[in-house]
């Protein structure tokens, strides 16, 4: 039995021991499961199921379950625990942790749990809880090691020993002042391999790496990426060491990230529930459908304006899709390499002008090489050659709108405030199929008719 086929046969006992009801068993094999196997399954079995799994988890392992589910069955299962299981559960997390899913609680919960709390962690938490999510400063860990450059590698050793026992993740301390500003880093393997006579000063590196808590997310994983990181400082705009961020809190950002892209292909949200009631999804789905149907509704009424035309020359109407699919699929080639280049950090200011016109060229290029071909198909499939040289020219037209607006349309949607991997395609598709059929109709009421 292969390691791929594993998870899945004990999906299917679990599921099978939920059928026989047999919850002794049950537990016993969600007891030996990791809190986030537990939420990756719940994730994966209808309303029902969950019904009579969740009540058997112990609130030791609950609040790490919670933490791993998508926001919506989180809620839904938060809304049916009451206010000491969901306390309890709660207080088994990490302070960064906890920061993540303390908005979902009920106020006199969070206040309760504030309540409970020292104070250090108390202060942690509410510094955490200070910046958007989606930052730095929200994905940061401020459970963090703190050393002064003026100390010993000795003394560093024996304050490690003394506190016995390091953060997850630490691969390295971070050095401060009296003011707990940031100066630099000491990593393990230099503490536990130099001379302890040496101070902290002799090996720290100094380089200007830290992060400021400001920084978005998606640009914390990017330098991630590029440096080779493992954790990093964050700062506060006065250069104050907040906390750290480690791999693991990336990880889940460029998770996220690529399945917000790719949910948001059909107009879906990255932590819709699969098994969300039918009424709530067809709530959510008509919305999208909605917005589609105008958008063919649009393209459905240009059409309209050339009846005759089209009436007159079947060949149109068997030429159309031609143009409008040429146009789309070039204008999406060229929006995914925007969106992607906007989320790696690659598009400025700077340089949004150049890629504008290197992709006007392509798309003047594209269209002069596919024009040839779709014209030499259309006139010997019609043996029409002034119907091969309107086709042409509309592809021509249609690619190279399709290129300026795949370039255009995700900066814009950006400046606006709006997502431009969900609202970008809709645009798109619009524009295209509109000047698609505008340009391929209207030079063939003006030439042919």
């Amino acid at each position: 039995m292969s390691d791929q086929e594993k998870p899945t046969e004990l999906f299917s006992r679990l599921l099978s021991l939920i059928e026989q009801q047999d919850s002794q068993q049950l537990i016993a094999e969600l007891e030996e499961m990791h809190p986030a196997d537990i939420a990756h399954w719940l994730e994966s079995v209808p309303s029902d199921h969950r019904n009579i799994i969740w009540p058997l988890l112990s609130t030791e392992i609950t609040g790490e379950i919670l933490l791993n589910l998508n926001e919506e069955l989180r809620g839904s299962l938060m809304r049916k625990m009451d206010d000491d299981d969901l306390r309890q559960a709660a207080e088994s997390l990490d302070t960064d942790d906890l920061a993540d899913i303390i908005p979902e609680m009920p106020l006199n919960v969070t206040q309760e749990l504030l309540l409970t709390m020292e104070t250090q962690d108390r202060d942690r938490l509410r510094s955490v809880l200070s910046y958007p999510e989606d930052t730095a400063g929200g994905l940061m860990d401020p459970d963090t090691i703190m050393v002064r450059e003026n100390i010993s590698l000795d003394v560093v050793m024996r304050y490690l020993r003394r506190r016995g026992e390091l953060p997850d993740g630490t691969d390295k301390l971070f050095v401060v002042d009296r003011d707990n500003k940031y100066l630099g880093l000491l990593t393990l393997s230099k503490l536990i391999t130099s001379d302890p006579s040496l101070k902290v000063e002799d090996l720290m590196d100094r380089e200007d790496n830290a992060i400021p808590a400001s920084t978005s997310a998606q640009e914390v994983a990017n330098l991630f990426e590029r440096r080779d990181l493992i954790t990093a400082p964050v700062v506060d705009i006065e250069n104050r060491l907040l906390g750290r961020i480690t791999i693991d809190d990336v990880v889940d950002v460029i998770r996220d990230t690529a399945d917000h892209s790719f949910m948001s292909m059909a107009g879906l949200n990255e932590e819709e529930d699969m098994f969300a009631p039918v009424v709530t999804s067809t709530r959510r789905r008509s919305l999208w459908l909605g917005v589609n149907l105008l958008t063919a509704l649009l393209a459905s009424w240009v059409i309209g304006r050339f009846d005759t035309t089209i009436e007159q020359i079947v060949a149109l109407a068997v030429l159309m899709p031609v143009v409008a699919s040429m146009g789309g699929i070039a204008g999406s080639q060229t929006l995914t390499l925007v969106i992607r280049g906007m989320a790696l950090g690659h598009i400025s200011s700077s340089n949004a002008r150049r890629l504008f016109m290197k992709e006007l060229w392509v798309g003047v290029w594209n269209g002069l090489i596919w024009a040839i071909v779709i014209a030499g198909i259309a006139g010997v499939w019609f043996n029409n050659m002034l119907l091969s040289m309107i086709i042409g020219f509309a592809i021509i037209i249609n690619l190279i709108v399709a290129a300026i607006s795949g370039a255009t349309i995700p900066l814009f949607l950006r400046r606006i405030g709006a997502d431009p991997a969900l609202a970008g395609s809709v645009v798109l598709t619009t524009i295209t199929d509109v000047i698609g059929f505008f340009a391929f109709l209207g030079l063939a009421s003006l030439f042919l008719i």
